[in-house]
C-alpha cells in the first residue's frame, strides 16, 4: 500500500512536496514510508515529469470545459505551475488526481504480488533449512 501511495503522490504535480506529502500521508496511513518514496521516485523522474504534466494538463482542461493555453514550464515545481496562476494550477491538479489512480492501483497489486512471492520464497528457505 505504501508503494501504490508513493506512485499516486508521485503523478501528481507537487514535486516539491512530494516527500512531505508522503511522510503526513504515510504515518497517517500507518503505511511503509520508506516503499511510498520508492514508489514516488519510480514514478517521478525527470523523464516522466514532462509526460505526466502535459496529460494531467490536458486531461484537466478537457474535463473543466477550458480550451486554449498550451502548458510551456521552464521548471516542473508547483512554485513554477502556481506563477502561471489559477488557469493553468486548476486544470493540471484536476488531471493529476484523475490519472493518478491510474497508476497507483496497478502498482498496488504489482507490489503486493511481489511482496507475496518474496516472502513465500524465504518461508520456504526457513523450512528447508
Amino acid at each position: 500500500m505504501g508503494f501504490a501511495m508513493g506512485v499516486f503522490v508521485g503523478v501528481t504535480p507537487t514535486i516539491p512536496f512530494h516527500t512531505g506529502l508522503l511522510v503526513a500521508l504515510g504515518l497517517v496511513s500507518r503505511q511503509n514510508i520508506t516503499s511510498a518514496y520508492i514508489g514516488a521516485w519510480a514514478i517521478s523522474n525527470p523523464l516522466t515529469v514532462p509526460l505526466f504534466y502535459i496529460a494531467e494538463y490536458q486531461i484537466g482542461k478537457h474535463l473543466l470545459g477550458m480550451g486554449g493555453t498550451s502548458l510551456a514550464l521552464s521548471d516542473y515545481s508547483i512554485m513554477s505551475i502556481l506563477h502561471f496562476g489559477w488557469d493553468v494550477t486548476f486544470p493540471l491538479l484536476t488531471g493529476g488526481i484523475i490519472l493518478a489512480p491510474l497508476f497507483a492501483v496497478p502498482a498496488y497489486f504489482v507490489a503486493h504480488r511481489m511482496i507475496v512471492a518474496i516472502r513465500r520464497r524465504r518461508q520456504r528457505r526457513v523450512h528447508h533449512a
